[in-house]
């Protein structure tokens, strides 16, 4: 049995995929959303040491990591697109940029009302909270850059290369904790260690990634059929769908 890998790389296919698929993940984030909050913000204990502010955590820490993946996506499509010039991968990028943009901002934000309780200041120039910092310029640079070219492939072109070569500033926000001096607390989860929190924390914070993995999912579906809707809207495959969904629309009326 052949597996024909390219097959939602066409715009057309992948139309159809998104318009089924979306739905489902916006349920799946709401409902996770709502189970972590609980959890986080109603059922997990007192923290010994930073006591009710540690919740903040619940949103911090899972936008912050959304923010570092959401960017290594863009430059996986980057890639893809300037390897195989699927038109499908560029599209992919520009959907991608604003989730992560949100992100970005969430997570700075998140951790001023964070960082004002326990070090006494809303913003230090810390090295993961300034190279976080440029991450969401990063993000708004690609945004500014790809919405000022007209050309869509120039367009296109031009954010490959801002989201590849900005793809280095990741490593640097995550291990920045480890290379320098900070007052950024270490991570609480990893991989090769225990976590150093509650079970109950723990979960709260996983189901809270887990709901922000689906709400981009989501978002970055239905934004990718928006744009597919945008360029191939002379398309003869587009139109004859439209025609089929009006009269669905009409016979169901």
């Amino acid at each position: 049995m052949s597996i024909h890998w390219f097959h939602f790389a066409a715009p057309q296919n992948f139309f159809h995929l998104c318009t089924r698929l979306w739905p489902w993940f916006a349920w799946i984030a709401t409902g996770l959303a709502l189970w972590g909050l609980w959890l986080g913000l109603g059922v997990a204990p007192i923290d010994a040491q930073q006591g009710e502010g540690y919740r903040i955590i619940f949103v911090h820490v899972p936008a912050s990591w959304m923010s570092m993946v959401i960017y290594l996506a863009m430059g996986f499509w980057s890639v893809m697109g300037l390897t195989f010039k699927t038109r499908l991968s560029g599209m992919m990028t520009q959907a991608l940029a604003p989730t992560g943009a949100i992100f970005a901002a969430l997570s700075l934000w998140t951790g001023a009302l964070w960082g004002k309780p326990m070090w006494g200041t809303w913003w230090v120039w810390d090295a993961r909270l300034t190279s976080e910092l440029i991450l969401f310029f990063l993000y708004i640079g690609f945004i500014a850059l790809t919405s000022a070219i007209e050309d869509v492939k120039r367009a296109e072109r031009a954010g490959a290369l801002i989201s590849i070569v900005g793809c280095i500033n990741v490593p640097i926000i995550y291990f920045s904790v480890k290379w320098w001096n900070t007052l950024h607390q270490g991570a609480s989860v990893s991989m090769t260690q225990s976590p150093s929190m509650a079970r109950l924390m723990l979960w709260a914070m996983l189901l809270m990634a887990l709901a922000f993995w689906s709400y981009t999912v989501a978002i970055v579906l239905y934004r990718v059929r928006t744009l597919i809707l945008q360029r191939e809207r002379d398309s003869h495959w587009l139109r004859s769908w439209v025609e089929q969904a009006q009269g669905a629309k009409v016979s169901g009326g």
